[in-house]
């Protein structure tokens, strides 16, 4: 196939993918349906890849159908599918508006040794228990996070630019929201890897995937003996060099007709830049000319061990029965171990497979989810914690388990997440304003929806909080609510394994509005 066509039908269904996938970072409204992006997700390759090692189904078995797209295709994952991949061509195209007095692209020798070097030690360091490697290599995980810690709060600020301008004229349809709470520290890393594929791109158009990144090293070994692939005519072509020179991966060698297919992303740029029509897509053959080695079936690669939606963001309405403490608390929080969300299963499990996307983050409605620094150690930078300090768990919220792509978080039915305890909590008397202040307080009891901390009788009149941690799910909406400042009075530890809590006696219990919450 010769036809032109071929690169705007692969620039639209790239166009559409990227669009959906930045979309489900930043709407803070809901407003797009999950089956818009769902199937987008399921097709990335590493989150399925690691949803199916953990569970092996049909339903976690995108990455299959992503390596059976590449033996028929070619790289058209990275191409069409992969949002970091289109990201590159955009930066790529800018560049090339910029520089366009300049030769764009050029053919050259792939940094064969660093390419698999790269790619071996990523497998070893992961199948060896540490994900840091492959979290900051995979391209999906690599545009997530640049997308929620970068792009989101662009969003969120001209939102609420507009929010105050209409508020002016009473028209409160586009409401203020809150930004995430995330340490400065934390974006050292997204920021330094989203700058040096931008440069990469900028200056050389696909390097980061061709050299750095490993899943389009693994793609690019089965794309080596792909069934479609470029072809070049050598009795048509005249060796203008307007192939290489249109090429974006740098795979195109005109003078000996030959193209790197492990390099080739299939993005058609050489078809339509050439004159001869000596360039065309189609079925390896005896006329597809300096095109890569014969079929090589040792280097078939596949590997056994490798959003969401950003949800509404609620105002918390500061309660005016809350008691402002006039003393700080002075014992500190003494947590052992930190709280990975609802559907983790355990903290080892739960750090076997996350790859820092950053898509929870998003999706929390309350925002109580926030990167780690140093909770679970250096291989975990970057995964989700929870921090009870910005927010609570919503006792009838699932958003995070149901918008995880790699099985780090396993889908939870209500009713399960509800008796799943995530973590424990424990009550510090000597910070409690019961204690320091003689003062009424109650606000972790009372926003408890599984009462595990109840109020019991204390000095005089006063009441001082009780806890049961069998019926604790570690929710954190007493440690929350508590007003001490800098420790709190009351805290939830994690549990390195999720544990199962006992069902509260009360027939129905009562979960308290978002709007009555005390801050």
């Amino acid at each position: 196939m010769r036809s032109p066509a071929l690169k705007t039908i692969r620039v639209i269904l790239a166009v559409l993918v990227f669009v959906i996938i930045t979309l489900s970072f930043i709407d803070f409204r809901q407003i797009i349906p999950d089956r818009w992006f769902s199937f987008i997700l399921y097709l990335q390759f590493v989150p399925s890849v690691l949803d199916f090692t953990n569970l092996p189904a049909l339903a976690s078995a995108g990455f299959i159908f992503v390596l059976a797209l590449t033996l028929v295709s070619g790289r058209t994952y990275c191409s069409i599918l992969c949002p970091l991949g289109i990201y590159q061509d955009i930066v790529s195209r800018v560049g090339g508006r910029i520089r366009r007095k300049y030769r764009k692209y050029r053919y050259e020798k792939e940094y064969l040794i660093l390419r698999y070097a790269i790619l071996v030690i990523t497998l070893v360091v992961t199948l060896a228990g540490s994900m840091l490697l492959l979290s900051l290599t995979d391209p999906y995980s690599i545009f997530g996070r640049s997308a929620t810690y970068l792009l989101q709060p662009v969003v969120i600020f001209l939102n609420n630019i507009v929010a105050a301008v209409s508020s002016f004229f009473d028209n409160y349809f586009i409401f203020k929201v809150d930004f995430i709470k995330i340490p400065f520290i934390v974006y050292i890393i997204p920021v330094l890897l989203l700058a040096l594929v931008t440069w990469l791109s900028f200056k050389k158009g696909r390097l980061y995937c061709n050299t750095v990144c490993p899943v389009g090293t693994l793609l690019g070994l089965i794309s080596k003996v792909s069934v479609f692939r470029i072809r070049i005519d050598e009795s048509k072509c005249t060796h203008c060099g307007l192939c290489s020179l249109n090429c974006k991966a740098s795979c195109i060698d005109f003078r000996n007709e030959h193209v790197d297919l492990g390099r080739c992303i299939s993005c058609f740029n050489c078809i339509s830049a050439c004159p001869d029509d000596a360039v065309s897509y189609g079925p390896a053959g005896k006329n597809s000319l300096g095109t890569g080695d014969e079929p090589d079936t040792g280097k078939r690669g596949f590997i056994g061990g490798m959003i969401a939606l950003l949800a509404f963001i609620p105002e918390y309405l500061k309660g005016q029965d809350a008691p402002v403490p006039t003393k700080e608390s002075t014992v500190p929080e003494d947590r052992t171990s930190p709280v990975c969300p609802p559907g983790g299963i355990s903290i080892e499990h739960f750090n076997s497979y996350c790859t820092a996307c950053s898509l929870c983050v998003s999706a929390c409605p309350n925002k109580v989810i926030v990167p780690s620094l140093r909770e679970y150690g250096l291989a975990g930078i970057l995964q989700p914690r929870m921090d009870y300090h910005k927010g609570f768990c919503n006792f009838e919220c699932t958003r995070c388990a149901e918008v995880c792509p790699s099985g780090a978080l396993m889908p939870l039915t209500l009713e399960a997440k509800k008796l799943t305890q995530i973590g424990k909590v424990t009550f510090i008397k000597e910070n409690c304003i019961v204690e320091t202040e003689k003062t009424d307080c109650g606000a972790c009891s009372e926003h408890c929806p599984t009462k595990a901390v109840q109020m019991v009788p204390y000095i005089g009149n006063l009441v001082i909080p009780e806890v049961n941690n069998e019926i604790c799910v570690g929710c954190g909406a007493c440690e929350y609510a508590c007003p001490t400042k800098p420790f709190k009075a009351i805290f939830v530890d994690g549990n390195p394994v999720h544990q199962d809590a006992k069902k509260p006696e009360e027939e129905e219990l009562k979960v308290q509005e978002l709007d009555d919450f005390p801050f």
